[in-house]
């Protein structure tokens, strides 16, 4: 029998390798590995999230006949050796990993004389693949902008679009989309749990006897771990959550740690959905009047030009750009982003608490809170990406490069932003309810009651003011730098306030 090996991050019956796939002529392989597991600081439900949903997805093809060689193994490179040794596959068959650093391992490691052929298949879980990136890529005369690589996409794939032109007359809806979060003590959507079964339990033990490092809270069921369960959370968003999902986007409030976000990045990222799927039901959601275009733009934005922009630049720019620090940044990650106690500062103790016992926050707590203080106090670029892969339960290295070396922490001089995502903390104070009762004041600059957003802000523009002074996106800030008459008690300040970061007091 010839052998389809099946990642964890590849658990759909039409990935690519698998779809033809014949249960009478293909033995299907998953391996997990053990170094993996246990040779990093894992969030638990990462971890829990990818084992089961690898365990169950084995259940089902076994279902439909496929003989499963479920294999744990020191590494993926031994499993796929021990399963040759055994089994004698003249065919192994995988789809090309998304992580444009291992699939060049992958195409590079020996196989075994009694295999013909390892053939790496091309990926299929995304719309746009690497290659037609990279042709898009070439064909631009300026620098690349996701907003090009968007309007491409909506027209390629017929997405929004009313003949040649955008539905409602305009390529976004932004200006209807970042509302400061909304004081009438609505509710919101909130995402339904699985409740706990044998093979949780069975997931429990492999971690417990090969993920020392692993921690946070304990899985509870609430991100899908099958296809169905999948299905059945995107159909729910599109009927509950999508029609409100626009105009608060970029919002933060105490009472919510989801408002009316998707939260659906995991199962897509690990293969349970597909992302035409998702798009699909969501364009359906706005032609049958159920939401608005204001909001379905807003989240096809997020899946086909986001996310999938990422996917092209991780690859085009491959594994080297995570060692990218343009600003020489070389701080750990500070303890306040592991434990919310290790701070005053409530944004980040509150963003902190929930990736504790969830793995995860939403897009504007990464960027404008946890990014953005990696920013100013001037993290190590790939400590960072590092740490967002381990906490968070749709982290990968092909998401968290450009996300975060990038767009959060212009670690490569402005290749994919065209300027630092650097905000005081009145920004954090607009969009969220965070501020009100917290020991820090966003208003002040200096102070031991100084926001250190705030600090960190006048700091960071005073120690870069050379290195931005040609960009034009800059100029207003610097120019508002220049006017400041208490620039050395800021600076004084920020040296405390890093102090204080670094120490976990702040």
């Amino acid at each position: 029998m010839n052998t389809v090996w099946v990642l964890g991050d590849q658990l759909n019956r039409e990935g690519a390798a698998l779809q033809h796939a014949d249960p009478a002529t293909t033995r299907v392989l998953f391996v997990v590995s053990t170094n993996f597991l246990g040779g990093r600081r894992w969030h638990r439900q990462r971890l829990h999230l990818v084992l089961s949903a690898m365990r169950r997805f084995v259940l089902t093809l076994e279902a439909e006949g496929f003989t499963v060689d479920w294999r744990i193994a020191p590494s993926l490179r031994a499993g796929l050796a021990a399963h040759i040794a055994q089994f004698d596959p003249p065919l192994v068959t995988v789809m090309e990993p998304m992580e444009a650093g291992f699939q060049r391992q992958l195409l590079a490691w020996p196989v075994s004389e009694r295999v013909t052929k390892l053939q790496v298949v091309a990926n299929n879980q995304f719309l746009c693949s690497a290659e037609e990136f990279a042709e898009w890529a070439q064909s631009r005369k300026s620098r690349l902008k996701m907003e090009d690589f968007y309007r491409f996409q909506r027209s390629r794939l017929n997405v929004l679009m009313s003949g040649r032109e955008p539905e409602g007359g305009k390529w976004n809806f932004d200006d209807a989309n970042r509302e400061p979060p909304p004081k009438d003590g609505r509710s919101w959507p909130t995402p339904e749990t699985v409740p706990l079964d044998e093979v949780d339990a069975e997931i429990d033990g492999i971690l417990a006897d090969h993920a020392p490092l692993a921690d946070g809270k304990p899985w509870d069921g609430l991100w899908p771990v099958t296809r169905a369960q999948a299905l059945a959370r995107l159909e729910r968003v599109v009927r509950e959550v999508l029609p409100v999902f626009g105009p608060h986007e970029d919002a933060m409030l105490i009472g919510s740690w989801h408002l009316a976000h998707t939260v659906l990045s995991s199962s897509i990222n690990i293969g349970l959905l597909h992302p035409g799927e998702v798009v699909q039901a969501a364009e359906g959601a706005y032609r049958s009047g159920a939401a608005p275009i204001a909001s379905v733009e807003g989240f096809i934005r997020q899946i086909i030009g986001w996310r999938e922009y990422v996917y092209g630049l991780s690859h085009l720019w491959g594994p080297e750009y995570l060692v990218e620090n343009q600003l020489g940044a070389n701080r750990p990650v500070p303890p306040a982003f592991t434990d919310g106690a290790a701070t005053k500062m409530r944004c980040v103790s509150l963003t902190a608490d929930g990736i504790n016992d969830r793995a995860y926050a939403h897009h504007i707590q990464r960027l404008m809170v946890l990014g953005n203080l990696a920013l100013l106090s001037g993290v190590n670029p790939a400590a960072m990406t590092g740490w967002m892969r381990e906490r968070f339960i749709d982290g990968a290295d092909w998401v968290m490069a450009p996300n975060v070396v990038g767009m959060a922490l212009h670690a490569d001089g402005g290749r994919m932003a065209t300027k630092p995502y650097a905000s005081g903390g009145a920004y954090i104070s607009k969009m969220s309810n965070y501020c009100k009762g917290c020991a820090y004041d966003p208003k002040l600059r200096t102070g031991p009651k100084a926001c250190p957003f705030t600090t960190l802000y006048w700091d960071f523009m005073d120690r870069n003011q050379e290195r931005f002074k040609s960009n034009h996106r800059m100029s207003q800030p610097l120019a508002g730098l220049k006017r400041l008459s208490d620039l050395p008690q800021v600076r004084q300040r920020a040296e405390e306030v890093l102090r204080l970061l670094d120490s976990g007091d702040l």
